[in-house]
């Protein structure tokens, strides 16, 4: 898995999925410098999805990305649904606050 921060790059997953299926080749992420300009919440990497109760960790670039913009994402992958889902599925892993909140 890459990143680019180019939101027309083709390679780009959209939204919810309805079928399980593989992480995208490529996530969109905030430039370095936008990332480099601080947080407005935690780093995180890790979530748990509410519905099936397993963890996904994410890459730091993504996680970055989430802590400088946390409504930048509205879907978000799950390793045991295999599936992308709405960020309002997940909890930050030992916490209970939504994952984009």
């Amino acid at each position: 898995m890459s990143h680019t921060t180019d939101p027309t790059d083709p390679r780009l997953g959209r939204g919810v999925d309805q079928e399980p299926t593989a992480q995208h080749d490529v996530y969109l992420v905030l430039s370095e410098e936008e990332r480099a300009q601080g947080f407005v919440r935690p780093v995180r990497r890790t979530y748990v999805h509410s519905k099936c109760g397993v963890a996904t960790t994410m890459s730091q670039a993504i996680a970055e990305t989430y802590a400088r913009n946390p409504k930048f994402y509205g879907a978000t992958y799950c390793c045991g649904c295999i599936k992308h889902l709405p960020v309002g599925e997940f909890v930050w892993d030992g916490t209970d606050q939504l994952v984009g909140s």
